[in-house]
């Protein structure tokens, strides 16, 4: 679901640290993407989690493991 938005210019101060970290997990090939990339992935969990809290309760789950070790 991705929005098309208007590109800005940012200043900010971050640790060089865990961006070389996010950069190497992600595998991206430049800060600004690592930057985007780990927005994106907040946005989306914060989606997931609404997804999951709209469907709390409303499903019956069967417990697959019931008798095992016993």
């Amino acid at each position: 679901m991705e929005k098309t938005s208007k590109v800005v210019r940012k200043n900010m101060r971050l640790r060089q640290d865990l961006i070389d970290r996010a950069k190497r997990i992600l595998g991206t090939k430049t800060e600004t993407e690592t930057v985007e990339q780990a927005l994106e992935m907040v946005a989306f969990r914060e989606e997931v989690l609404e997804g999951i809290n709209a469907v709390a309760g409303t499903v019956a789950i069967q417990d697959i493991f019931q008798d095992e070790g016993e």
